[in-house]
């Protein structure tokens, strides 16, 4: 297999990682929070009642609730990558 094979199979399977977390974030409830990946400016000032920000960065936010749906209202906040946290093995909640 050839470096651009080796590169290319590796993508593949980011791609596929971070696929699977964004579609468990928006279709199941089974993470208690979530790390938004390069959220907009506004994203804050957008969210619903029940979801806590507990941390961040400059390219990410740590998102607590206990609310259902916490991915399908971060995605409707303007979210574009949302990862589940919380959970064992996944990113802590800070």
């Amino acid at each position: 297999m050839t470096i651009r094979g080796w590169i290319f199979s590796i993508l593949t399977v980011l791609l596929g990682w971070f696929s699977l977390q964004m579609f468990v974030m928006y279709f199941t409830d089974a993470a208690p929070g979530a790390v938004v990946l390069f959220p907009p400016t506004d994203f804050v000032a957008q969210l619903p009642e029940g979801i806590a920000v507990v941390g961040g960065g400059s390219n990410w936010i740590a998102i607590k609730s206990d609310e259902p749906d916490l991915g399908k209202n971060l995605y409707g906040a303007g979210a574009w990558v949302v990862l589940p946290a919380g959970l064992p093995g996944c990113l802590p909640l800070l």
